[in-house]
């Protein structure tokens, strides 16, 4: 029997209601079940439907009130919640893992997080945004400090789980940091459309880090979630293909599997990943300091420095 991890792709149309994005997610990830997944994700910041304080393009500089901050605030919540510790209880229930979306309260800005739970109901992985969208939308939300990678069990053995959020994926060294630290698939919860070039940066990732991506957006951004393997055959017309799938725009539930046998042992001969990676020669890469024409007033580059 082949050694398959079976993930959930929950493309649904968001909701910025709190308690009917849970009674959604409830129902949703009970579908998954019956399905047959081993995980189920959601789309980025599912508590409240990735509802930021602004939607579209703003300036830093723009007048917001204290009430319109607070209020959108408010809407943030804690992991120790009653909204997470659901998703806990329901993952232990059914004997199936969660990847649950949510904007976390902070210390002061709110943070865009997903929580990986535990087929036991146990909080194994927190990962905040770390490429927050500062042009816009973003800019009131608190940046991630670091990448994570967690041990997830499921029914055939333990896999290596990495997660980053949307605007993530646009950055080639958010996937090659968690494939260093030994993730061989990468879930992506997203709120964004997803074009053919977009679709194409998560198709690269898969390919030059030698692990799967996963990507999950909302229906009514467009929908087109993703599965794509690390594993690349050559078709006739010499093209790489590693699309498990692209779904449509509708709402609903699709369920792609990860043959993890095959996997590993393509990962153990491939000569991506990090095999021959000469890390001496990138000291530029940690540079604090960017050159012009990438210089932007906007940008939140050394926010934690």
């Amino acid at each position: 029997m082949s050694n398959l991890f079976r993930v959930a792709l929950l493309q649904l149309n968001r909701t910025n209601n709190e308690q009917d994005s849970l009674i959604k997610g409830v129902e949703y990830c009970r579908k998954a079940k019956t399905l047959g997944a081993d995980i189920a994700v959601f789309p980025e910041s599912w508590n409240n439907g990735y509802e930021m304080l602004f939607e579209g393009f703003a300036k830093k500089n723009m007048n917001v009130s204290k009430d319109t901050f607070d209020k959108w605030r408010g809407k943030a919540i804690d992991e120790n919640s009653t909204y997470i510790n659901t998703f806990r209880s329901l993952a232990k229930e059914l004997d199936m893992a969660i990847a649950i979306t949510f904007l976390e309260k902070g210390n002061y800005l709110p943070k865009n997080s997903v929580i990986i739970i535990d087929r036991f109901g146990n909080k194994v992985l927190k990962y905040s945004k770390v490429h927050t969208v500062d042009l816009k939308m973003e800019m009131f939300v608190e940046p991630g400090k670091e990448f994570k990678v967690c041990d997830l069990n499921y029914k055939n053995g333990i896999i290596k789980l990495g997660t980053m959020i949307c605007f993530d994926r646009a950055f080639p060294e958010s996937a090659r940091i968690l494939m260093i630290k030994g993730a061989e698939i990468i879930l992506v919860p997203n709120a964004s459309v997803l074009t053919k070039i977009r679709l194409n940066q998560l198709k690269v990732r898969a390919y030059e880090n030698v692990t799967g991506i996963v990507t999950v957006n909302y229906a009514n951004y467009g929908g087109k979630s993703s599965a794509f393997s690390p594993i690349v055959k050559d078709d006739e017309l010499n093209d790489v293909n590693s699309e498990l799938l692209i779904m449509d725009y509708k709402e609903k539930i699709e369920v792609v599997d990860f043959n993890m046998d095959e996997i590993r042992e393509y990962r153990s001969r491939e000569p991506l990943g990090d095999a021959y990676r000469k890390p001496y020669a990138y000291k530029e890469i940690l540079s604090k300091e960017a050159k012009e024409p990438f210089i932007r007033d906007d940008s939140r580059r050394n926010y934690f420095n």
